[in-house]
Formats: C-alpha cells, structure tokens, sequence
C-alpha cells in the first residue's frame, strides 16, 4: 500500500478534485491524504482572527461568504442531486460547528479548532466525489489516530496502533480518504501538526503502515536542481538521497519540508514528489541510496541575519562558545550557519523575533556587527571532503559575487554561501552554469 498526499492546489477546484479522483482510482487500494482546498485555510485563520478579537459580525459574514463558496463548488462538482445533497448537508454541518465556536463563551484555542475544518471540508467532498463514482471509498478520520504527545512531537506508536485498527476494521475499501495537518494533543484537543503540515502526515502515516513508498503531489514535476522562478532551463533531479533532499528543503527548496523526510528515513520508505498535472512524468525518487559523485541542484533561503562577535579576550577562551550558544537557546532561536576564527565568531539566524534581546547579551561578549536582508545559498551533493574539485567549482561559479560567509565540512550533502539579497538570482544563475 501507498500512501498519496495532495495539497490544497491539487484539489483547489471542482475540475481539480476530479482530476485527483480520476488519478488515484487508478492506482489501486492506497491510502490519500488531502491538504484544505487552496484559499480555504487563509479563509478560516481570517474567521479566527474576527473570532479571537470579539468581531462576531465580521466573523459571521467571512462564514456566511465561505460557505456561499463552497455551495457552489458542490454544485459544480457532483452530477446527481443525491450526491449534492449528501455532501451539501455534511459541509453545512460544519460551517454551523464554526458558528457554535465563534458564537461561545470560551474561546480559547478557537483557532486550533477552526482552521481544522479545511481539511475535514476537503476529504469529505473527495470521499462522498469517489463514491459518487462507484468506488467504496473509505474516510480515515485523522482526529482518530494522529496525536502528538506531551513534547509536540507525533506519538508514532498511538498513530500506528490507532490506525491499524481502524484499518482492520475497514478491509474492503477500494481507497482510503484522510486529512493532513490536523491531529489531537495529548489532552484530546484539536491540534495541528505545525511544521510540513499534510507532507509530515504521509510520512507519518507511511512510516504507520510500513508503506511501500510515499507519495507527495504537488504542481511541479519534483524537486529542481536549481529555483525556476529565478533561473530559466532548471530541470528535475531524479535521485536524491534522504540526507540531500533534507538539506535541499530547509535551504529554500519549497516543494517539501524537511521535517516529512524524517518518519520516512527512519522506515527506509521512499519518497516520491509527483505532479497532478503531468501525472506520467518521472518526478525524484528520494530514498537511502546515495548516487556518489554527483552536485544535485542548489536552494536558496531568504530573510537571513548574519551576527559577528569579535572577542577581545580570544574566541578560544574556555566556555566563550557556550556563551553565544546560551544566548540563542535562551531565546529559542535555530542558528542557520556558524564559521569560527581565533578572535571572532560568525552566524546567521532566519528568526529576528527576539534580535533586540539577543543582541544586548551578546554585547557583553564583544563587538557585534549584524547584516540584514542576506541569502543563504546552498550547493547539494556528495560533497565529502574527499572528493576533489567540487567545492572548488562552487566557489570558482561565485568569483564575481560578494561571499559574506562560507559554511563546509559541517555536512557531507552540502556546502552554503551567504550572500546579500540582491546578488541572489545572479549567483543561482552563475551556479547553475557552473555546476549544471
């Protein structure tokens, strides 16, 4: 079995929903995992807002305009008046639950609670779509076994107990409909799964089941060896290894998150990036198989800070380093890149919620100098340091671009630049020359 994921663009119309149907009814008994209908959730976080601020009025008519959208989706998609009965008086039913949140007296967590509804709107419009259509298609609900434990992390053991349960109960279905995103917490309360979002349930899912591989379709025919919105020619790497398509997603490549490789690398469970609209095309296979000798593709991460502490009393004092580091931890901020020299330390950090604090404890360290609005360019590959001559094409691409910071050694998959924001696309595009 294997588990199919499509985002909220793949299903983010009647003529797509069908298009979605038609493919995955020709794939077998899989299980498929649906993203809210594109706009729907943006919608809803609009109708959490008006409820979170008291704005019952406005709450009530960003409803009552939803809900107008998706009669006439429903209308457009089912042919039979049955069918457009079943699903209208299923998603009506749901627009009312979101009037009882916003109408109640205690609204804590209400935008937990309504922005779920995207996706239970989404998978049911598929399920009632499919049978509609002759298929016994089946609706996994995920609130029945997607958790997250006392951490925020998946409870990967709940989640496969729970839903191989739900699974032998149900062994007949031509096909399985569940939702991404939404899960419970601990407590039983509707949560979500944050980071990755409906990728991280398919892994997680697949990791559940043991799947045979992963399926995330989306509208580009799989992951690039470079950004197409900024170079022109890119074409789709076929093979990458887990390692190479973590670092490829949490570099800038926005087609996956780095958090769904995870289940799926634990499990050996292939994971392949396919397009609804080119359905036969080959799209990347990403798996534990490492293709030697080879520069893949490079990503770009925006809105990147850089930070420079210069030590008067020597970078290499005993217990400087863990100073710098406590004061990022203290304020729960990720750091991207880190190079180091005798009498100074740099790094670069995406998250600038907390600079201001940041920056006044580093002051106690040393000099500190901070550049903003800078890129993050990583090249990824086999990049071991035994491999002759690719970091020097690298750097060989970018001998005309100002390089702020150089971060190699710290992975085998890969070797990043900082650079300022405006000499982003001529390094992808000098990068693609050079290596492509």
């Amino acid at each position: 079995m294997k588990v199919l994921k499509f985002g909220g663009t793949s299903v983010g119309s009647p003529e797509r929903i069908r298009n979605v149907a038609s493919l995955v009814s020709s794939r077998g008994k899989n299980i498929i995992v649906l993203s809210a209908m594109s706009g729907t959730t943006n919608s809803l976080l609009q109708i959490s807002a008006a409820t979170e601020a008291a704005d019952t009025a406005k709450a009530e008519s960003l409803i009552a305009d939803l809900e107008k959208k998706y009669g006439l989706i429903i209308d457009q998609l089912y042919s039979t008046d049955a069918a457009k009965a079943t699903a209208g008086g299923k998603v009506n039913g749901f627009f009312d639950e979101i009037r009882e949140i916003v109408n109640a007296d205690d609204k804590s967590r209400a935008e937990k609670k309504i922005v779920a509804y995207g996706e239970l709107i989404s998978t049911n419009l598929m399920t009632y779509y499919l049978q509609e259509s002759g298929l016994n298609a089946i609706l996994l609900p995920a609130l029945d076994y997607m958790r997250t434990d006392a951490n925020g992390e998946p409870d990967q053991e709940y989640i496969r107990k729970h839903l191989a349960e739900i699974l032998k109960d149900n062994p007949v279905a031509d096909l399985y409909i569940t939702q991404g995103f939404i899960c419970r917490d601990p407590e039983g309360r509707i949560d979500n799964l944050q980071r990755g979002g409906s990728d991280y349930t398919a892994s997680l899912i697949g990791a559940a089941i043991n799947a045979d591989e992963v399926q995330i379709w989306t509208d580009i025919d799989g992951m690039h060896n470079n950004d197409p919105r900024f170079v022109e020619g890119t074409t789709p790497v076929h093979n990458l290894h887990f390692e190479e398509a973590a670092e490829l997603a949490y570099f800038g490549a926005k087609i996956l998150h780095p958090t769904c490789i995870l289940p799926a690398k634990e499990n050996n469970i292939p994971v392949r990036l396919l397009n609804t609209m080119q359905p036969d095309a080959e799209g990347t296979l990403i798996n534990n198989v490492l293709r030697h000798g080879l520069i893949k593709a490079v990503a770009a991460k925006d809105d990147i800070t850089a930070i420079k502490i210069k030590s008067d009393r020597m970078l290499l004092a005993y217990g400087f380093l863990k100073k710098v580091f406590d004061i990022f931890d203290k304020y729960a901020t990720a750091i991207d890149m880190i190079v180091t020299s005798e009498v100074g330390v740099s790094l670069t950090i995406d998250n600038t919620r907390h600079l201001d604090a940041i920056l006044g404890e580093l002051n106690a360290l040393g000099t500190v100098t901070v550049d903003s609005d800078m890129v993050i360019i990583c090249v990824v590959g086999d990049l071991e340091w035994q491999n002759r001559g690719f970091e020097a094409k690298a750097l060989d691409a970018l001998r005309d671009i100002p390089v702020r910071m150089i971060s190699y050694g710290g992975s085998n998959f890969n070797i990043s630049f900082l650079i300022k924001k405006e000499d982003k696309k001529a390094a992808l595009a000098k990068l693609s020359a050079n290596l492509f």
